[in-house]
């Protein structure tokens, strides 16, 4: 009769994923509780998914680059002036990703946006969504860099094939014309497929400010915005806040 390791090793060489301790955990489990064959298959198959489904999302939170954040349950909502919570609540469900909907985080710098936008990656990562994070800034450079167009194309590939992409910081950064006509290519092939979630400090009309004298961000701005859920955030920096916090909260001078 084959030891368990035999049988773990053979069940290595057949593709099967799941770690040899969890398959010797499971196999004697299986041995004390007399469990039939099929019951057996039904316990391994359920090891294996939860195995690869485990793995599925390491490689997609790997490769989302959502970066660190905070939980929602530690965002102060009683904080901005206004806010639409109500609605962010709803994207939560993550039923605009059905649609292709978009969303427009909108706001000044610190009030959250960056925040809000990683939270909603991280929920269609746990959904079993693939994702993207990425400031507005460091696609283009990463898309600017492509010497070839085949480099470009596949390199393109990384910004317009995932379910959900999030562009950070439009508008804290200058761009040229090329990096216009590089967004407006992603807008574009996104457009009624795929979700696109951006967060900047501009209302539309303000975007060719970005981009001067580039034709095509009043095309990019119509694609982007035709089905959109804007978020606007009314608030004082949060970071101001804290430093003025922390200000507050230093000792005095001693006194002699």
């Amino acid at each position: 009769m084959p030891s368990h390791d035999d049988v773990i090793d053979a069940l290595g060489a057949l593709g099967i994923r799941a770690p040899s301790d969890a398959l010797r955990a499971l196999i004697t489990h299986l041995t004390k509780s007399r469990a039939s064959p099929v019951q057996c298959f039904e316990q391994l198959v359920a090891l294996e998914r939860r195995e690869r489904d485990a793995r599925n999302l390491e490689r997609r939170n790997k490769a989302a680059t959502l970066g660190t954040f905070k939980a929602l349950d530690r965002f102060e909502w009683s904080h901005p002036r206004s806010v639409d919570r109500a609605l962010y609540e709803e994207l939560l469900e993550l039923n605009f990703l059905e649609k292709g909907d978009n969303v427009l985080f909108r706001g000044q710098s610190g009030v959250g946006k960056t925040n809000l936008a990683q939270v909603l990656g991280h929920a269609a990562l746990a959904k079993g969504h693939t994702v993207r994070f990425t400031t507005l800034a460091a696609a283009l450079a990463d898309l600017s860099r492509q010497e070839s167009l085949p480099a470009l194309e596949r390199r393109m590939r990384r910004y317009t094939g995932v379910d959900l992409l999030v562009l950070d910081e439009l508008g804290y950064l200058p761009c040229d014309g090329r990096s216009a006509d590089l967004l407006y290519n992603i807008i574009s092939r996104r457009h009624e497929q795929r979700s696109t979630i951006v967060s900047t400090n501009l209302a539309y009309k303000q975007w060719n400010t970005v981009f001067p004298g580039a034709a095509c961000v009043v095309a990019m701005v119509d694609r982007f915005a035709q089905h959109c859920h804007v978020v606007d955030i009314d608030a004082e920096s949060w970071r101001s806040k804290e430093a003025t916090t922390r200000t507050e909260r230093k000792p005095g001078p001693k006194k002699r």
